[in-house]
């Protein structure tokens, strides 16, 4: 066979990447590189976002296979985790193995708290209903304003998987700018004097009443929601292995070792599915704005009832600790404890916060259970957000437009969730 240089030259750049990338390519490349900027050198989140934003990098480099919808790919036997829910509730069982429930149990009413917490979701659920988005793909968004990063890609693989990776994305984000997001509200919602309040000392707690907790709750819990059995089940039998003084081993395997394995794959199963097909959607930019709205609304929510309660107990409970009923463990705990010491140096907030810290995990995961037990049975025959017609109805003329929208989707949800 001749031999021709040129030909040769032109066939091996053929069979680069470079050949075949596009602009979308080169889009999410750039996305890629934000995401490790900010893990490295701005040090947001970056046991997430670093390994996130480098699975993004593989995944949109041409013909590296390295994508979550690469069959036979490295990086698509790690999204198998994601999309068989493997991962996420593993997540829950190192989360469990480091959380310490004893301030949640010595003042259990902050559990009020982390359900005030949640009034993000339910907001964010009407607010995707809103927007054009069916009541499967809403849930899955509004998850977002538990600040759960697991949660959400739990309950986006079971109900909205095509939009699994703005999700997840928007959710880890948020994570990690939690000590932007929530000081302003914060300090927007509570007076100089409310902030100075100096709540009691938290009374120790039993080791009996510790090792049944997590028994109890997973009994209560997976009762009443079974759907959410893998996320509550791991979560506690975390917990029990660090409370019930037996399984020393199990307990260090679970809090380091195997929890920073499964983040690796996790993180990087969901940098993968960030195509330019799958992110480069009018949708992902909704999803980011309601996002953000979630969180801001699951702020103020547990704020205000902070409030409430600090009048209701005589100004003994530090209306702070409410932001702390988003899910973000520790980081929304030290969050209240920052915001507290900057206007009393002598004020200690952290232990009190960890109270309705550990609420908001549980009340996440509460509230992804009560919408897979409304929607999860029916996701496989939802259209998708772009073949769905305008969910809200149209709109009427007038001033009162955006009214009759907004009615119209309150009245959707209120009618799913009616039993």
């Amino acid at each position: 066979m001749e031999f021709s240089f040129s030909a040769s030259a032109t066939k091996i750049l053929t069979t680069t990447g470079v050949a075949h990338l596009q602009g979308g390519d080169v889009l999410m490349i750039l996305v890629a590189g934000v995401m490790i900027y900010l893990a490295i050198w701005k040090k947001f989140e970056p046991l997430l976002l670093l390994p996130i934003g480098f699975g993004c990098l593989l995944a949109n480099i041409p013909m590296s296979t390295m994508a979550s919808t690469d069959g036979g790919g490295l990086l698509n036997f790690f999204y198998q985790g994601v999309k068989h829910e493997i991962l996420p509730p593993l997540i829950f069982l190192g989360v469990g193995a480091l959380t310490d429930f004893g301030p949640l149990l010595a003042n259990p009413t902050t559990l009020l708290l982390g359900a005030a917490a949640q009034v993000g979701v339910y907001i964010t659920l009407i607010g995707a209903v809103l927007l054009g988005f069916n009541l499967h793909e809403a849930s899955a968004i509004g998850i977002i304003g538990g600040a759960d990063g697991p949660t959400s890609i739990f309950i986006a693989s079971k109900l909205a998987p095509h939009l699994l990776a703005p999700i997840a994305v928007a959710a880890y984000s948020y994570m990690a700018l939690v000590p932007l997001i929530q000081p302003p509200i914060m300090k927007f919602l509570t007076t100089e004097k409310e902030r100075k309040i100096k709540m009691a000392q938290l009374q120790p707690i039993s080791q009996t009443v510790k090792i049944l907790f997590p028994v109890v709750v997973t009994l209560v819990g997976c009762l009443m929601l079974p759907g959410v059995a893998p996320l509550l089940g791991m979560l506690m039998l975390g917990n029990l292995f660090r409370e019930s003084g037996v399984t020393a081993r199990l307990h260090e395997t679970s809090e380091t070792h195997l929890i920073n394995i499964v983040t690796i794959l996790l993180a990087l199963a969901v940098g993968s599915s960030m195509t330019a097909e799958s992110f480069l959607r009018l949708e992902t930019l909704k999803i980011i704005l309601l996002g953000l709205l979630a969180f801001c609304f699951a702020t103020a929510g547990g704020v205000i009832f902070g409030k409430i309660m600090c009048k209701m107990t005589g100004g003994r409970v530090n209306p702070l600790i409410g932001s702390a009923g988003v899910s973000a463990v520790p980081m929304a705990a030290r969050v209240s404890q920052k915001v507290g010491a900057e206007t009393d140096a002598s004020n200690f907030l952290l232990m009190h916060a960890m109270g309705p810290n550990v609420a908001g995990v549980i009340g996440s995961a509460v509230a992804a259970g009560v919408f897979i037990s409304l929607f999860g049975d029916t996701a496989a025959v939802m259209e998708p957000h772009a073949a769905v017609a305008d969910i809200v109805g149209a709109a009427e003329p007038g001033a009162d437009a955006a009214i009759t929208k907004v009615n119209s989707a309150v009245a959707q949800v209120i009618e799913a969730l009616r039993p």
